[in-house]
């Protein structure tokens, strides 16, 4: 029996296509950051640690020894808990093609957005400092008008460019500005999303968890995410009328080129 304890649920096959059909489509449109970062996995729930290829030099366990500690990032699991209704689960086995599981579409929108933060504005209790924390580049401020957006886009893309760092590149939003610049239109009726979209030679994103914005290169081996366990479901317990579930995943985030990245704050004046 492996560790998502599924076989122990009260739920029968179609019950758990239900739960995973909701669940994936939610999942795609949350995960922003998969998007834009290198995906290297997945290498299973037992993958602890990702191997930096470094070492410290530590005193030697007895006299005329030396010895050397190599450096591991421990992976981070997290887990998102949510409950479904048994009646519902019923409802499913009967033939019902439209599950109602509000619990769930949280839970994905929770995990998706842990996930988010983590690599663009870092996680400090799991030690990882995130894009944000390593960016090496002065911050740039994101202008009050919207219209003026492309100036900054270009501006991001243009400090890249000049430090060697080649494209095509991505931009990640907050939903809020991401929302602002798809209503948007500019003198001649040219929509911004695809003045932007011409800039950076790559995706504008919709990226909940991230704090303003972030302009990144995708050329490729510069910010990596290192999956251990993909999002998966277990089971938890049950009564006569819910079940307990949860989705959980584990990962390590590395950025392994700080200047790969220009970060976009809130407001302000260009």
């Amino acid at each position: 029996m492996d560790h998502l304890l599924r076989a122990l649920a009260p739920i029968s096959e179609a019950g758990w296509d239900a739960v995973e059909t909701t669940v994936r489509p939610r999942l795609a449109t949350y995960l922003a950051a998969r998007k834009l970062v290198d995906f290297d996995g997945p290498h299973g729930w037992q993958h602890s640690a990702t191997d930096l290829g470094r070492v410290e030099e530590i005193a030697g366990p007895a006299e005329g020894l030396s010895a050397l500690q190599r450096w591991v990032a421990p992976l981070v699991e997290l887990r998102a808990a949510f409950t479904v209704s048994r009646r519902e689960l019923e409802d499913v086995e009967r033939g019902a093609q439209d599950a109602d599981l509000p619990e769930l579409d949280d839970a994905a929108r929770r995990l998706a957005i842990g996930e988010n933060v983590a690599i663009f504005q870092g996680y400090p209790a799991a030690r990882l400092s995130g894009i944000a924390g390593r960016c090496t580049h002065e911050q740039l401020t994101l202008p009050a008008e919207v219209q003026q957006y492309p100036t900054i886009v270009a501006r991001s893309v243009d400090v890249l460019r000049n430090t060697g760092i080649g494209g095509p590149y991505g931009l990640a939003i907050a939903p809020a500005i991401y929302t602002e610049i798809v209503q948007t239109t500019e003198h001649g009726g040219y929509p911004l999303l695809d003045h932007l979209r011409q800039i950076l030679d790559g995706p504008v994103v919709w990226a909940p968890g991230v704090d303003g914005g972030v302009v990144l290169s995708l050329r490729g081996g510069d910010f990596v995410f290192h999956c251990g366990e993909d999002i998966s479901i277990g089971y938890v317990d049950h009564d006569g009328d819910n079940v307990w579930l949860r989705l959980e995943e584990s990962f390590d985030f590395q950025v392994l080129e700080p200047g790969a990245a220009v970060c976009l704050r809130p407001g302000g004046s260009i």
